[in-house]
Order: C-alpha cells, then sequence, then structure tokens
C-alpha cells in the first residue's frame, strides 16, 4: 500500500511539474504580435548578448529582473514572450516564471531562441 501511495504521489508531482511549461510560439506568430504591439518580449541570454543584437523591443532579462513588473504591461492579460539562445536552452524559464509568478496569464516560449530568430533572416536591434 506505502509503495502504491508513493507511486501515485510522484505521478501527482511529475503531472504538475508537467503543467508548469510554457507553450511555445512561432517565430511567424511572434512577428505578427509585435507589429501589433500585442506582446511584451523578454531576452534572457544576458546583457552582452542582448547589446549584440536581441528581437526587436525585448527587454533585458538581466536589467530588469529586479523590478520586472514596472518594465511589462500592467494588463494581466497580455502576451509575454520569454526566449534565450536557441532550442536547447532553458534560461528563458527563468523570466517566463518571473512573469507567471507576478500574475500574468498569457506567457509563452520562443523555442527558436535569438539563435533561430537570426538564422530565419529576422531583424535585430543591437543597444545604443
Amino acid at each position: 500500500m506505502k509503495t502504491l501511495l508513493s507511486m501515485a504521489g510522484g505521478l501527482l508531482l511529475a503531472a504538475s511539474a508537467y503543467a508548469g511549461e510554457f507553450a511555445d510560439i512561432t517565430i511567424a506568430d511572434l512577428k505578427a504580435a509585435i507589429a501589433a504591439k500585442q506582446v511584451a518580449v523578454i531576452d534572457v541570454n544576458g546583457t552582452k548578448s542582448y547589446n549584440n543584437g536581441h528581437v526587436p523591443g525585448a527587454l533585458n532579462f538581466e536589467a530588469v529582473k529586479n523590478n520586472l513588473q514596472a518594465s511589462l504591461p500592467a494588463d494581466k492579460n497580455t502576451l509575454i514572450v520569454a526566449y534565450c539562445g536557441g532550442p536547447r536552452c532553458k534560461a528563458y524559464r527563468k523570466a517566463a516564471q518571473a512573469a507567471q509568478a507576478l500574475g500574468y496569464t498569457n506567457v509563452k516560449h520562443l523555442p527558436a531562441g535569438i539563435s533561430g530568430w537570426k538564422e530565419a533572416g529576422e531583424k535585430t536591434w543591437k543597444a545604443k
């Protein structure tokens, strides 16, 4: 019986961890949201990478993480997209979880990251 309860607890824990994952967004859908001014984008690659090129309009998470609320829209239903280096990078989770903790309900992940954005021939902005 203890083993069965242990297994059930483990399955519940695994299910809740899986439920915490963030939905993906494509480059095309992100571009459309940027063009429509319906998204806040967060770059989690660090200041050096951010300065060298980031998705247009993206926030530098390293610079704003201590006061993220002030940098995000007041509307908690706003689409928030976090990204990092590329498909294998998981650093985006820091920003996505931070936004979610602030009450944002539409938080997504750009799995292509900045490397995929550039490979797709999309323009980047450089810090001034």
